[in-house]
């Protein structure tokens, strides 16, 4: 007998619906209204239309499949249909980097937000070459980042502090892994001991911490001093390389 051929099932939701995240709190059966550069997103670049499926996240309930239900000249009004995923676990884990000029500081932006950082507290030391941050600007970038790699939740993002307030309002029960040039416990090693209780990573800017800095930071009862290896990293690159360490040895990877 012939073989018999079943019509092939789409998929749900459409590997091809954008994404993006939403301010308000998501429920089966409410409206959403889009405007802004999201709605310019889903009405000039992704050609939505009435009875296309996008998926939205609002960083507290999880991801929920919606349905363009009306667009207008500039806004586009979704249906909520169901949810997909619950929001994600998220490792309690803090990224405190140095501010960086403005092309590499945005890079650990959106390389921390696809790794997993829980918050991101952006630091002014002495030698950094910027003292402040746009953070709408940033925030933007870790939205985008979050909705490109597909994560239902969102690193919560701080306004810059200068480092000496940083530590003098370290809350007491998380270790401050300090990632010191001049050398420290090896990093995977001091991660894999720590993975299960609340912690943080300290990265420094492009000229690195000065003496009293460091001297600071390691007389800290929190601090915690790491080698990331032999060489010597940028900036970023050190603040990348310790958080993919730390997602690594939590088993988050």
């Amino acid at each position: 007998m012939p073989a018999t051929h079943h019509p092939r099932v789409p998929a749900w939701p459409p590997k091809s619906a954008p994404r993006l995240f939403v301010a308000e709190t998501l429920a089966a059966g409410g409206t959403v209204r889009i405007d802004g550069n999201p709605a310019h997103y889903l009405m000039r670049v992704m050609r939505a239309a009435p009875g296309d499926i996008v998926i939205l996240c609002d960083d507290v309930t999880g991801e929920w499949a919606a349905r363009v239900s009306d667009t207008g000249k500039r806004d586009v009004v979704l249906e909520v249909l169901e949810q997909l995923r619950p929001r994600e676990a998220v490792p309690d884990l803090w990224l405190c980097p140095a501010l960086l000029k403005k092309d590499r500081f945005d890079l650990i932006l959106e390389k921390a937000t696809e790794l997993g950082a829980a918050r991101i507290q952006p630091l002014v030391t002495r030698r950094c070459v910027a003292d402040r941050l746009n953070i709408e600007r940033a925030r933007a970038i870790t939205t985008e980042a979050a909705e490109q790699c597909a994560r239902t939740a969102l690193p919560l993002l701080a306004e810059p502090v200068k480092l000496d307030a940083l530590l003098a309002d370290w809350p007491e029960n998380r270790q401050l892994f300090f990632a010191d040039e001049n050398g420290g416990e090896s990093a995977a090693a001091a991660f894999r001991a720590h993975k299960d209780a609340p912690a943080a990573i300290l990265t420094g800017p492009e000229g690195g911490f000065d003496d009293a800095e460091r001297a600071a930071i390691r007389a800290h009862p929190a601090a915690r001093p790491i080698t990331l290896g032999p060489r010597i990293l940028r900036g970023e690159t050190a603040a990348i390389g310790a958080l993919a360490v730390w997602m690594a040895s939590a088993g988050d990877w």
